[in-house]
């Protein structure tokens, strides 16, 4: 399975990019440095060059605050791979590392927690001071680092989700019971037969989604009882999931691909979503049974982006090509582009 750095080479260095927690803001790691951006308006907040990052290959927002994390990575990173560091924007310096013995996959930042996953440990720390471990987890190989975490502290539910140790499922740690000395024990959702590709929670740490390698169902779960709300069906061929979001108000959820294509889904309304013209007849089985998107739409350079939501039943794409679009879509499933633009600007960026 392909990760969104493998194919960095058709972007313009492009490495990886991460929206942050409430999808208003996005982080672009590149060869030669790292930029931050605002979403709606589409401007640059923050660009930090090669001499001081280094080629990077995951970058991890604290909310619109000063504070994000950093992995390196790609063909010249000057950090190790195996060693997470805090930046202070306001101070203009790295104000703590996390080191560890072996390479570091994904990390994850609360206004409470730093989480971080390795290819078989999710490790969780207290922040800001002082960052001590409060409890390792064991997952099965998982080289995507796929972990996600609640990310308001007003939340109903504080839930760490990764892979579990069983193919296929994902576990859930509340994050309120993690403090030095105690255990807390995972509970665990069976969610698909093959191996995970994507994991997401929405706001309130109530619903967890899952999609599995072969890219073809999406099921949401209720994180109290832990049953299937509801399945939906992003296509019937193959594809490399790179990207699910759910809406602020968990009301839809989009989702991404390596073939450029994002998919919409409703939740609370799933009346709202496409049905099969077979779906009355029960013996042809699951494959009619599911949800089709509300709506859906490939973007121009038919590469691999990220999507989230924006205001007014918007959704971003930003795409590795570096290209910046914006659909909006209506409850009946039309669904148009109102802007495109290109966000990032190379010709200024000095060799490395």
């Amino acid at each position: 399975m392909k990760s969104p750095e493998a194919m960095a080479g058709m972007g313009r260095g492009v490495i990886t990019l991460r929206f942050n927690q409430d999808q208003g803001c996005f982080t672009c790691c590149m060869e030669t440095g790292l930029r931050i951006y605002n979403v709606e308006p589409l401007v640059e907040k923050a660009h930090f060059d090669y001499d001081l990052m280094g080629s990077l290959k995951h970058c991890e927002m604290l909310h619109r605050t000063n504070i994000f994390a950093v992995i390196g990575g790609g063909a010249k990173p000057k950090f190790a791979d195996n060693t997470v560091l805090i930046y202070d924007d306001i101070e203009k310096r790295f104000i703590l590392e996390l080191i560890f013995t072996s390479p570091v996959k994904a990390v994850r930042l609360r206004r409470d927690r730093i989480i971080v996953a390795t290819m078989n440990q999710v490790n969780v720390f207290s922040f800001p001071a002082p960052a001590q471990l409060l409890l390792t987890l064991q997952t099965r190989l998982n080289p995507l680092g796929l972990c996600e975490v609640t990310p308001i502290m007003t939340a109903e539910r504080h839930l760490l989700a990764f892979p579990g140790h069983k193919l296929g499922s994902v576990q859930l740690v509340d994050l309120l019971n993690t403090e030095a000395g105690t255990s807390t024990a995972p509970v665990t959702v069976n969610a698909h037969n093959g191996e995970l590709a994507c994991i997401a929670l929405n706001q309130q740490g109530t619903m967890v989604a899952t999609a599995s390698c072969k890219g073809t169902l999406i099921r949401v779960w209720d994180t109290v009882r832990r049953n299937r709300l509801v399945e939906l069906r992003r296509g019937s061929d193959p594809a490399t999931l790179y990207c699910i979001n759910f809406s602020q108000d968990s009301d839809y959820m989009c989702c991404s691909s390596d073939k450029g294509t994002v998919h919409i889904f409703a939740l609370k309304e799933t009346r709202l979503n496409k049905r099969s013209s077979f779906s009355k007849m029960g013996f042809l089985g699951n494959y009619v049974e599911s949800q089709w998107a509300l709506a859906n739409f490939t973007v121009p350079p038919e590469c691999a982006c990220v999507c989230g939501f924006g205001s007014s039943k918007s959704v971003i794409a930003i795409c590795l090509d570096g290209t910046f679009h914006k659909y909006v879509f209506t409850a009946d499933g039309n669904c148009n582009r109102e802007s495109f633009d290109v966000f990032l600007n190379v010709c200024d960026d000095e060799d490395y």
